[in-house]
């Protein structure tokens, strides 16, 4: 199940989503094609990537930084850009510029620390935006739980585009990262999934003073659980339909 797109529009300009969408692509292409496969990229890992055992020690703190804009592959640069794309604007709009962004390096913080608590022995190198975009859809699914998202739903050879409310898309991806962390010993490599469960609980409770600024539950009841303003309506088709003479 992959979410597309929501229908939770704007008002601003998301400069800083673009921002960070921008500074991620361009540092990946400018180390990845050239070292893909070679024991640079392994060296440039350890020296950018934030090592768990290093910073628990007091060593290398920098990395808890230079790690979020790192990514180990094409496939984990596209998926975590495209959910930066789709829930970034809207809190970068509630938030404003400069707050959003002090919020995604925090909670990538917060999600690095999670993952220290977790296996502070670990000598294996993270490296990803995960944990501060999992801050991003901690915050969105506090303020937006029924914002509606579009999903590609895919069952073997079924693919069908499905919308649903935030809080299902966000709170099984959740549900997965901290089932997958107790699963999984990723300590020989792998996913970093307790960082990612961090960095949503971090997003959440980040984003606990905007909302009860608004109200707090007031603010969802005026709205149902929707977003305060008009939703963004899609047509099923951008094709133009040719009828029969």
């Amino acid at each position: 199940m992959f979410p597309f797109r929501d229908h939770n529009p704007s008002r601003r300009m998301p400069f800083v989503t673009y921002g960070l969408l921008a500074a991620n692509i361009l540092i990946f292409l400018a180390y990845f094609p050239a070292l893909d496969g070679t024991r640079d990229l392994f060296v440039f890992y350890q020296t950018w990537g934030m090592t768990p055992a290093n910073v628990s020690q007091g060593m290398e703190v920098q990395t808890l930084i230079s790690s979020m804009f790192l990514h180990g592959g094409w496939m984990h640069l596209i998926g975590n850009m495209l959910f930066l794309w789709i829930f970034g604007d809207n809190m970068e709009d509630a938030f404003g510029h400069i707050p959003f962004l002090a919020f995604y390096l925090l909670t990538g913080i917060a999600a690095s620390a999670a993952q220290i608590l977790w296996d502070p022995s670990s000598i294996v190198p993270n490296v990803g935006a995960s944990g501060a975009i999992a801050g991003v859809l901690g915050g969105y699914l506090l303020l937006y739980p029924k914002a509606r998202v579009d999903v590609l739903l895919i069952f073997v050879i079924i693919f069908r585009i499905i919308t649903v409310p935030a809080w299902i898309v966000l709170g099984l991806w959740f549900a997965i990262q901290v089932f997958s962390g107790f699963a999984v010993n990723t300590s020989g490599g792998g996913v970093a999934y307790w960082a990612h469960a961090g960095g949503f609980v971090a997003g959440v409770l980040a984003a606990l003073p905007y909302w009860m600024g608004r109200g707090a539950a007031a603010f969802w009841r005026r709205t149902d659980y929707h977003p305060p303003h008009p939703e963004t309506r899609y047509s099923r088709s951008n094709i133009p339909l040719v009828r029969r003479k």
